[in-house]
């Protein structure tokens, strides 16, 4: 291919830049910690339960993004409706919106005096400055990955293939699930692992509306930033690296599913 070596050049050189290098550079400043001293900070009650706050919202977002986010494309693919492309432009609000102002606005919203928080308070739920308050942020900023992942792979699903299993009997369900959905996992399983992995790392959207009280609502992208102001540099990266490797085992596990899967497809094709 003309042009390759060069290419790949340019490619590497920027990526070890802008990711590789600042990636090893946590994990060389860890390893002289001594595994003794990164395994003490690994087990402290408050790392463990903000590392648990912080990735058990964020799985539990990104879940309920794939389903919701499954069904907004569906809708804006299939059907039309006035004011629907002003719907279909708010989907990507979260991406130019700063995070803090997604975070007051919906501390506001969700707050003890809110909109909706009295009323759910009166309901006895309560939203804000609880990890529910930190997935309800999660979910605000992980909706846009999901949707524009499916969105145009749900649009190139072929009608014929709908039209074929209905004239041989099957149902509106089963058309679903066993001729669309087979075709959506690969991208949903991408948005979705898209959605986790911003949801992991957030921090401006999920302060606010946190509390940010050790061991109830303390994500651990905000125990970095205190460790940092304290000058514990050793403390703020052993968090880091320990994000790093959560981050990427799971995420290769997402990765190699969506690749199993996507071949299950092509072979179900062929």
């Amino acid at each position: 291919m003309p042009g390759f070596g060069l290419s790949l050049g340019y490619t590497m050189a920027w990526l070890s830049l802008i990711v590789l290098i600042p990636l090893v550079g946590v994990f060389v400043y860890s390893a002289q910690l001594g595994w003794a001293e990164l395994w003490r900070i690994w087990t402290e009650p408050r790392v463990l339960a903000a590392l648990k706050i912080s990735f058990g919202t964020a799985l539990a977002a990104a879940l309920f993004n794939a389903v919701m986010g499954t069904l907004v494309a569906w809708v804006f693919v299939r059907y039309r409706f006035p004011g629907r492309r002003l719907f279909d432009a708010m989907i990507d609000l979260p991406f130019a919106l700063p995070t803090a102002v997604a975070g007051i606005a919906l501390t506001a919203l969700y707050g003890p005096n809110g909109w909706l928080g009295q009323w759910l308070e009166a309901a006895g739920i309560k939203v804000a400055y609880t990890p529910l308050g930190i997935t309800v942020a999660l979910v605000f900023i992980g909706l846009p990955f999901v949707v524009r992942v499916v969105q145009p792979v749900l649009a190139e699903v072929e009608h014929e293939l709908e039209e074929a299993a209905a004239t041989l009997g099957a149902g509106r369900w089963s058309t679903v699930w066993q001729v669309v959905l087979p075709t959506l996992w690969p991208a949903v399983l991408a948005g979705f692992a898209l959605a986790f992995a911003r949801g992991v790392g957030e921090y401006g959207s999920v302060i606010f509306i946190a509390g940010n009280i050790p061991h109830v609502s303390e994500i651990a992208p905000l125990l970095i930033t205190i460790k940092l102001e304290e000058f514990d540099y050793a403390g703020a990266t052993a968090i880091a690296a320990a994000m790093l490797l959560l981050s990427f085992a799971l995420l290769l596990l997402i990765n190699t599913l969506q690749s199993r899967l996507a071949r299950g497809e092509r072979r179900g094709g062929g």
